[in-house]
């Protein structure tokens, strides 16, 4: 837990902001910026959806979704702030990366390349959000008996693994990719938060480092080492967010909305997993936040925001420790939810990254990824450390999944992940690797669980975590995959005629986990002796 006397400084407007949440709004906004990037870039690449309604209809929406959840976090975290008389940080908000690309690829893209109407798309994908998010109110009033019997190690664990590939891992790659840019920034970062140094005139780490990474890269560019970037096209304007709820109310008796359920309905419980690994974390680094206001609130902004046209769901971030490390509190939230409402209504976000390269910024994140995986081993009991371990598997699967593919995009569009199974499989076990993606979230909690079961040696609780596990595989929420016809690859529970193929069903690794279900029973029973090292 981090030492709040050394990293905070005296609170100003009676506890509201502090110093320091200089230093977590930089993080957050960066990491809601990158989300806001891929909307306005993927939308009308994947869904074809005109640039006027991404950024007419859809950013204003999602500014109405954070407004509401990070006004409301902020205020929690407050609150709990004033009733037990310490520094309290605020739960990091904002889109749900996972469920974003899961509504462009798998629900938006598929309804335009079927009809080739757009609008219909975007309405398609309100729809499904609109559904999501009830479950996830639904959902949230069960979350905390959920919390109360997964392991820590379960839930901290697939966070760990997330943030030691996707965040750490991508972004240190993007940083040394622009040594003269962002490496010294990154190092800064390092050096201020690790080192918890104060500053001169206490200045924050995070605002010193991206400034001198942006006038890096000015500088750079004046002495034509580096290309200027191109002044933006659009233009700033006020773009008023329009309800649309009836609309979205009647789409949900349309089939195009229900086919898709196997799409929305897994991403939705995932989202409340989510969100409870992230109240697990905060919990953890010293903030105890109520389970199902917390949820609830998940879900609210998600059908706020559905009904002004974002169909993209929010939710708590990943990262909490990470802002409470760099002294960050209330404030954060606040500044985050002000300044992503005024890119979003105003269609500023070309401008902002005209003048501040993203790269001066990626040694924050870093940062928070480093802390978050470090916390995995550091809050669990030390007996626990190898059930933390071999949760960052299937995440480093996925990842690994996620190179190759891209890498094949670009070095030949035709050549498919279903032609890299049949030709490289026997070096690469790519099926292998796949299995372990298709669903990693949920396998990771699953592996993380029946470990930590069985260095408790409380067999029938393992067993319990096994049979589940065995129940996910058979329905193909984990594990069981088809190639579906672009080559690519998709859940089991997608099968049908036309994507049979020689390929893990689920139902194998179903037999799997129940046959070691069965011994761990047999175990619960006879109680077998244990040896002593």
């Amino acid at each position: 837990m981090p030492d709040d006397s050394a990293s905070t400084p005296k609170p100003l407007l009676n506890g509201w902001f502090v110093p320091n949440d200089i230093d977590g709004f930089f993080g957050l906004f960066v990491d809601n910026l990158c989300q806001l990037i891929v909307i306005v870039s993927l939308c009308p690449l994947i869904a074809g959806l005109p640039v006027e309604l991404v950024v007419g209809r859809i950013l204003p929406g999602i500014a109405i979704s954070l407004v509401a959840g990070n006004v409301f976090y902020a205020w929690q975290a407050h609150r709990l702030s004033k009733k037990t008389a310490k520094p309290v940080t605020a739960l990091p908000f904002g889109v749900n990366t996972v469920s974003l690309f899961a509504f462009i690829f798998l629900i938006m893209g598929p309804v335009y390349h079927e009809t080739h109407n757009a609008e219909l798309a975007w309405k398609v994908s309100l729809a499904a959000g609109f559904l999501g998010g009830v479950i996830e109110i639904v959902t949230s009033f069960f979350g905390d008996w959920v919390r109360r019997h997964t392991p820590r190690a379960a839930l901290l664990s697939t966070l760990a693994g997330v943030a030691i590939t996707f965040i750490s891992m991508g972004f240190i790659f993007q940083i040394f990719n622009s040594p003269l840019v962002a490496v010294f920034p990154a190092l800064l970062v390092l050096i201020g938060f690790a080192g918890r140094v104060r500053w001169p005139f206490s200045l924050p780490t995070g605002l010193i480092a991206v400034l001198i990474g942006t006038a890096a890269a000015w500088l750079l560019r004046s002495l034509h080492l580096a290309p200027m970037p191109v002044w933006p096209d659009s233009h700033l304007e006020l773009y008023a967010p329009l309800p649309i709820v009836g609309e979205v109310l009647g789409l949900l008796i349309d089939p195009h909305v229900w086919s898709f359920a196997a799409v929305f309905i897994p991403m939705a419980v995932l989202n409340v997993i989510g969100s409870i690994q992230n109240l697990e974390s905060a919990e953890a680094a010293g903030d105890k936040f109520d389970t199902r206001s917390s949820l609830l609130t998940n879900g609210i902004s998600a059908l706020v925001g559905v009904f002004f046209g974002n169909p993209f769901a929010p939710t708590i971030y990943i990262g909490h420790p990470g802002w409470k490390a760099m002294g960050a509190r209330v404030g954060y939230s606040v500044m985050n939810a002000v300044a992503v409402t005024l890119i979003c209504l105003t269609g500023a976000v070309p401008f902002l990254l005209y003048f501040m390269p993203i790269e001066a910024t990626l040694g924050i994140l870093l940062w928070i990824g480093l802390i978050i995986t470090a916390q995995a081993f550091q809050e669990v009991p030390r007996i626990h450390a190898p059930a933390v371990a071999i949760g960052f598997i299937p995440s480093l699967a996925n990842w690994g999944l996620f190179l190759i593919q891209t890498t094949m995009q670009k070095v030949s569009p035709g050549f498919t992940l279903k032609h890299a199974a049949e030709i490289f499989s026997p070096e690469l076990f790519l099926n292998g690797m796949i299995c372990l993606a298709q669903g990693f979230m949920f396998i990771s909690i699953f592996f993380s669980a029946i470990m930590a079961k069985i260095i408790d040696r409380r067999w029938r609780a393992a067993a319990i975590w096994c049979l589940l596990a065995s129940a996910a595989s058979a329905c193909g929420i984990i594990h069981g995959f088809v190639f579906t016809d672009d080559g690519s690859f998709a859940p089991a529970f997608f099968h049908s005629p036309s994507l049979a193929g020689p390929f893990p069903s689920g139902l194998d690794f179903a037999l799997a986990y129940l046959l070691a279900a069965v011994v761990l029973m047999a175990m619960h029973f006879l109680k077998p002796g244990e040896i002593k090292h």
